[in-house]
C-alpha cells in the first residue's frame, strides 16, 4: 500500500499521488488505486484530470457498492437500513446503475461491482443486486474482505484480473477535450458523467470563465466541488435525479496541479466546508 496524498474527492482530486501510482506499477503486476466518492468524483477526477495529464489509462474500473447505501438512496432513514426492504432497494439501485453507465458509456471503460457485504444484509438483497447489474451486462461480485481475510476477495480479485486482460484502453475517452470552452467542460460534467441537464454559472462565476479564458487557461480540465451525497449539487436530491442544474458559484485557479475549481451548491453549509478545506 502507497499512502502518499489523499485529498478528498468533494473538495478536491481524490487521488493519491502520480509518483505514489507509478510506483505501484512498477511493483506489481496489477495496480489498484483508490479515487473516492463515487464515479461522479473521484472516478471523474481520476480520470479526467490525473489521466489527462499523465497519459495513464487504467484496465478496468471497480465500483464499490452497498445494500445499505442503496436502500437510503432509496428513500429508507440510516436507523432503519439493517432491515431487509427489497422494494428500497429497488428504487435506491438506479444510482448504482447510473455510477456503473458513467463508466461504460462515458469512459468506455469495463467495470465490475464490487458488493461490500453486511452481516445485515439477506440474501434476497445480494442477489437483487446481481440481478440488476447482470441486467446491464456487468459482474456484481460479493467482497467480504473485512471478516474473512484474502480469501473474502477471491471472487473479486479474479473478476478484476479477467477484465484487465481483456480490457481495450484505446477505447478510453474523457468526458470533455482539452479544447473545449469551459463552460461546455462544465456543461459536459454535469451532464454526461452526474446525469443532469446543465451547469448554471452565477453572474460571479460567469465574470470569472470569461478572464480565465482571456488568461489563456481555459484549456485547463475542471475540478468539481460538490457535495459527496448526491449525483446532484443539492445532498438531499437521493438516487438518480434527471434534469437538474448544477449552480457553480465560483471558478479558481490552482496553478500547480493545473486544474480549475469550481465551487458549486448554494447552501451555507456547504459554502463553510469548501472554505474549510481549501
Amino acid at each position: 500500500a502507497f499512502v502518499h496524498g489523499g485529498p478528498f474527492a468533494n473538495i478536491a482530486h481524490g487521488c493519491n499521488s502520480v509518483t505514489a501510482t507509478r510506483m505501484a506499477l512498477r511493483l506489481a503486476d496489477y495496480a489498484v488505486t483508490e479515487a473516492g466518492f463515487g464515479a461522479d468524483l473521484g472516478a471523474e477526477k481520476f480520470l479526467d484530470i490525473k489521466c489527462r495529464l499523465t497519459g495513464l489509462r487504467p484496465d478496468a474500473v471497480v465500483i464499490v457498492a452497498t445494500v445499505r447505501a442503496l436502500k437510503h438512496h432509496g428513500g429508507v432513514q440510516k436507523d432503519s437500513l439493517n432491515r431487509e426492504d427489497l422494494g428500497a432497494l429497488e428504487k435506491g439501485l438506479p444510482n448504482l446503475l447510473h455510477h456503473v453507465d458513467t463508466i461504460r458509456q462515458t469512459f468506455h471503460l469495463p467495470c465490475v461491482v464490487a458488493v461490500n457485504a453486511f452481516p445485515t444484509d439477506t440474501d434476497a438483497e445480494l442477489r437483487l443486486v446481481e440481478e440488476k447489474c447482470r441486467e446491464l451486462g456487468v459482474n456484481a461480485v460479493r467482497s467480504e474482505v473485512w471478516a474473512r481475510g484474502g480469501e473474502g476477495g477471491t471472487a473479486l480479485a479474479e473478476e478484476v484480473v479477467r477484465l484487465c486482460e481483456t480490457a481495450q484502453p484505446d477505447e478510453f475517452t474523457f468526458a470533455y477535450p482539452d479544447s473545449a470552452p469551459l463552460t461546455d467542460k462544465l456543461n459536459a460534467i454535469v451532464s454526461r458523467v452526474y446525469g443532469g441537464a446543465r451547469a448554471v454559472l452565477t453572474p460571479n462565476a460567469q465574470k470569472q470563465a470569461r478572464r480565465l479564458s482571456e488568461l489563456g487557461l481555459g484549456d485547463l480540465p475542471v475540478c468539481m466541488a460538490k457535495t459527496q451525497y448526491s449525483l446532484s449539487d443539492d445532498p438531499a436530491l437521493l438516487g438518480a435525479p434527471e434534469n437538474f442544474t448544477v449552480t457553480v458559484r465560483n471558478l479558481k485557479v490552482s496553478a500547480g496541479a493545473g486544474f480549475i475549481v469550481a465551487l458549486t451548491g448554494t447552501s451555507e453549509g456547504t459554502r463553510r466546508r469548501e472554505d474549510r478545506c481549501g
